[in-house]
């Protein structure tokens, strides 16, 4: 028996339908910018709500939930706790092996750096599992880098295709189930590939290109040690140390050029290069700048630089005021690649708060000595 007209319309409507709420799941995003609902102000619905525990795997706007994930208003918690949410009002806390995933549409081969700000809760030793295009990473959050306990990390990746799921996970099991970090802000952003600029070459020296950064309130954005990365939010840059790097922008923060820089917070344990093409036996100049964030980071820095066989310590006398000098190093190159190399020869806290902080890296060139 044959479909009656009403019953071949109804049923074309149904597929229609159905493939709407499939890829409804999949959000259209731009490259520069908030996930949807990235900050997470868009909330459940009080039905959808035990407390402050989430029920439902699709009750968060947006974001598919795994576990025990709490939605938090910043201030005062039970039990004694005061949670700082300082960008707007709400965050996600992340339980026992809990993990909020989205899935967005990119331009596939493409390099995107997600941004995101956490703060641990509990436990010293937790960490931040991300997860695109199947790779992953964890991200030790132990250390806190700024007063307010709102820490905000970068991390990359290659979209292998043009929808990418993005997973954040809390990794670690403690007694308290809900124990686990905040996450309050999430961004996604484009990176594109540096090429060489005026006969300089190095790649983005100005660092200018790197990860997005929250435009109402930004405590810099941590790069993570090489280790950790396949794909670098700071592209160009190798991160060969212990402890991160922070991005930092001229809107928050003073910089010697352009509109952002490297402060090396890690001391001794914060390093960054680049490795270089050159001609053996070639004489090259590189050239730099040191200067202070203008955030509360005093006292007498020293960077020193490495090319070749040869070496700089650049001293600068920080007053916390912003400010900056340069500095030079004629270098002979030993083979057709060289290491240009980064570091802070000193451990620098901030004057308010106590909390680690460094001397500012800029304009980096390396040219041809005729």
């Amino acid at each position: 028996m044959g479909l009656s007209p009403v019953c071949v319309v109804f049923l074309l409507f149904m597929i229609s339908t159905s493939d709407y709420i499939a890829s409804s799941v999949v959000y259209a995003t731009t490259p520069d910018g908030f996930l949807p609902n990235g900050n997470f102000e868009e909330g459940p619905k009080t039905s959808n709500m035990r407390k402050t525990v989430i029920i439902g795997k699709d009750s968060l706007p947006k974001w598919e939930i795994n576990g025990l994930v709490e939605y938090i208003s910043g201030g005062p918690q039970p039990g004694g706790f005061y949670f700082n949410v300082p960008r707007d009002v709400h965050a996600i806390r992340l339980g026992n092996e809990a993990s909020i995933s989205q899935e967005v549409r990119l331009k596939k081969d493409s390099y995107y750096s997600i941004t995101f700000s956490t703060t641990r809760t509990c436990a010293q030793e937790e960490a931040i599992r991300l997860a695109a295009s199947g790779v992953s990473i964890d991200l030790p959050i132990q250390t806190v880098y700024d007063s307010n306990g709102g820490d905000t990390y970068a991390w990359a990746f290659k979209a292998t295709s043009e929808v990418v799921k993005i997973t954040l996970k809390n990794p670690g099991v403690e007694e308290d189930p809900t124990c686990g970090p905040l996450l309050d802000a999430i961004a996604i952003k484009e990176i594109l590939i540096p090429h060489y600029i005026g006969g300089n070459l190095v790649k983005n020296g100005g660092f200018e290109i790197g990860p997005y950064v929250f435009d109402k309130f930004s405590t810099g954005v941590l790069i993570t040690p090489h280790s950790h990365d396949l794909v670098s939010p700071l592209p160009g840059w190798i991160i060969e140390s212990l402890k991160p790097v922070k991005f930092v922008d001229s809107k928050h923060y003073f910089v010697p050029s352009g509109s952002s820089a490297i402060e090396l917070v890690g001391g001794r344990e914060s390093a960054i290069a680049q490795i270089i093409q050159t001609k053996t036996g070639v004489s090259y100049l590189l050239t730099f700048k040191v200067g202070d964030a203008k955030n509360g980071c005093q006292g007498s820095m020293v960077v020193e630089a490495f090319a070749g066989m040869e070496t700089v310590k650049v001293h600068f006398n920080s007053e916390a005021k912003g400010g900056f000098t340069s500095a030079s190093l004629n270098f002979k190159a030993i083979s057709d690649r060289t290491r240009i190399t980064f570091w802070s020869a000193f451990y620098h806290t901030r004057l308010d708060f106590g909390y680690m902080c460094g001397p500012v890296l800029d304009d980096v060139k390396v040219v041809y000595v005729k």
